[in-house]
Formats: C-alpha cells, sequence, structure tokens
C-alpha cells in the first residue's frame, strides 16, 4: 500500500512544544515504516531562509517558502511535519491552500509557561526590551481558525498529545495499518 503525503503543519507560540511533539511523532511514524520529512524554524533558517529577518514580511516569506517545500513533499507521497510559530491565520490558509493535504495542528500553552520553558532565554530578552515583535510578547500570536487538531501541552504529556495527532490522522486514513 502507498503512503498518502500529508503536512502536519504545528503552530503555537515560541517554546509551546511545536518541535518537541513533532519529533517524537516523526519518531513514531518513522517506526512504522513511513516517510517522514521535518521541517523546523530554526533548522530552515539555518540554511533555505537565512537571507531573511523577523519583520511581518520576512516571517510571511520564511513560511511561503516553507510552504513550497512542504507542498514538494506531500505530493510525493511524505509525511512532512512543519513546526513554525506561523502567527498569522492569513498565512496559514495560504499555505492550506497551497499544500492542500494540509492538517493544522494548535500547539497550546500559556505565554508564562512558554516563557519557562525557553532554554534559549528569548522570551526574557523580550521582556527587556532587547528582542523587538517577539511573538506573543509585543507581536501578536492569531489563535487558529478551525485546528484539525488541539493538544494543549501545559495539560498533556508529549505521549498524550502524540496520541491525539496519531489517532485523528489513523481515523482519517492517513495510516498505514
Amino acid at each position: 500500500m502507498r503512503q498518502k503525503g500529508f503536512t502536519l503543519w504545528f503552530t503555537g507560540l515560541p517554546c509551546s512544544g511545536k518541535t518537541t511533539v513533532a519529533d517524537a511523532l516523526a519518531k513514531d511514524l518513522r517506526d512504522r515504516g513511513m516517510k517522514v520529512e521535518r521541517l523546523d524554524g530554526d533548522i530552515v533558517r539555518k540554511g533555505l531562509t537565512r537571507d531573511l529577518g523577523f519583520t511581518k514580511e520576512d516571517r510571511e516569506m520564511n513560511i511561503e517558502r516553507v510552504t513550497f517545500v512542504a507542498k514538494l513533499l506531500t505530493r510525493n507521497e511524505v509525511a512532512v511535519l512543519c513546526t513554525f510559530v506561523s502567527p498569522y491565520n492569513k498565512i496559514r490558509h495560504k499555505s492550506r491552500e497551497e499544500i492542500g493535504e494540509y492538517i493544522l495542528v494548535y500547539v497550546k500553552a500559556s505565554p508564562e509557561e512558554c516563557a519557562k520553558r525557553d532554554v534559549k532565554g528569548m522570551w526574557a530578552k523580550a521582556k527587556a526590551g532587547e528582542i523587538k515583535n517577539f511573538t506573543g510578547y509585543d507581536d501578536p500570536f492569531e489563535d487558529p481558525e478551525n485546528p484539525e487538531i488541539v493538544i494543549n501541552t501545559e495539560t498533556e504529556t508529549i505521549e498524550e498529545s502524540k496520541s491525539k495527532i496519531l489517532d485523528w490522522l489513523n481515523n482519517k486514513g492517513y495510516l498505514q495499518n
């Protein structure tokens, strides 16, 4: 049986747990014999989008480029797990239209919890005025409109969040038996 390509697009505040959950899920999908690619904000910005900053326009261009890559992988029967803050509904909607097999996963956590988890000190730098336009602090994050899956990393374990996503994928026919 051929694998059906799809993109799981994880959105949420910085340090909400997008990468942690997606990495655990990617391992599980690979263990099932699936082709999986991870597109992560920090990694993509070291290569594909290293020329971009963090203005609203640059963030949109970052997501446009990632969307293009995700679309190519998806149509070639790969499970693509994208982890990007992607704070605006407009750009998430454009990604959905472009990719097609797009599943939005809203990774919920409060700004206070995200700041506690921040090993890079970005939230503290934003609070100190060292980082401007930091999403969730002095730049808005728009809660997603109609995400397919919502996980709450403040109240769920990584395993619980991962299971919720796997159940959804299985129920919608994306997982091979």
